[in-house]
């Protein structure tokens, strides 16, 4: 069965950008001159994706206003002879089928998941967490739903972490598969170096079956109180074959100050009409 339908989870506080946050969500925060949402809902129309299931909660509106249709603006820009720039809010706006529900409580990622169980229905799904911007020249989802295709199985996407690092990240047991591709034959929470199957950490992407709501059903709260993906795939993984596709490009974590600003530097310096004055400027005062 096709991948047709992506479930971005975009409930967070964003405490960690706090006072930034408090009146506007970190998904609307600006790369360049798009936000940080942007970028993950491109990825998956890029990738093939259909209908996208956009996760929220309280005081997130502004995302459904920015992928609304803005009529004023359009005839605004038209007015001012600007045609190309209203070309492009009208794009924005049918990009791709969108629809949002709430996570009324703060629960965890794998409850975030579960409450798009509805929607998604009984078909395999792409979750996306907008924190994690990847950079390659494959949309990273793209490449995750060929090895799902190709070996029908769960696909979770990974990438090679620092020793000091797997503290931070699930962390797979992995049996080499094919290039970039490994059979998951287990995964550990955040271990010690010395306890950590690999240095394959677990990132923001996921290709999951619908039986991954019921694993998340049966998962009990964890470190939190919160309900843990990771947890629920423990318990899918008895069932049903996972594996994991290690990404190829640079991924940004836009959930942190300092890689949020890595990847507007990044992202700026590639393009025609930045690039250079930025490059410029950051050797002028380095």
């Amino acid at each position: 069965m096709k991948v047709r339908k992506a479930v971005i989870i975009a409930a967070g506080w964003g405490t960690r950008f706090l006072p930034a946050t408090r009146s506007q969500p970190k998904e609307m925060l600006p790369l360049v001159d798009k936000p940080v949402i942007h970028y993950t809902v491109e990825e998956a129309m890029l990738s093939g994706i259909r209908q996208i299931i956009i996760v929220t909660a309280r005081g997130k509106h502004s995302m459904e206003d920015y992928f609304d249709d803005c009529y004023e603006l359009e005839q605004f820009l038209e007015r001012k002879g600007d045609i190309e720039l209203s070309r492009r809010m009208k794009e924005l706006s049918g990009m791709v089928d969108i629809c949002y529900i709430r996570q009324k409580e703060q629960k965890g990622l794998g409850h975030a998941i579960s409450t798009a169980r509805d929607i998604v229905e009984k078909e395999p799904f792409a979750v996306i967490l907008p924190d994690d911007i990847i950079d390659s020249p494959v949309p990273t989802l793209k490449s995750m739903i060929d090895v799902y295709e190709k070996y029908d199985g769960g696909v979770i996407a990974v990438e090679k972490v620092s020793d000091a690092d797997t503290r931070k990240y699930g962390i797979i047991d992995p049996e080499n598969v094919s290039e970039r591709v490994y059979r998951i034959r287990g995964m550990v929470e955040k271990p010690e170096p010395a306890d950590a199957p690999s240095r394959l950490g677990i990132v923001g992407r996921y290709i999951l079956p619908p039986e991954t709501f019921d694993a998340i059903d049966k998962t009990p709260p964890g470190k939190g109180n919160e309900v843990q993906i990771t947890d629920a795939l423990h318990l899918l993984l008895k069932e049903h074959q996972l594996y994991a596709y290690e990404l190829d490009g640079i991924r940004y974590d836009t959930g942190t100050p300092l890689g949020w600003l890595k990847a507007n530097v990044s992202l700026a310096i590639k393009r025609d009409d930045t690039g250079p004055e930025l490059k410029k400027y950051l050797k002028d005062i380095l």
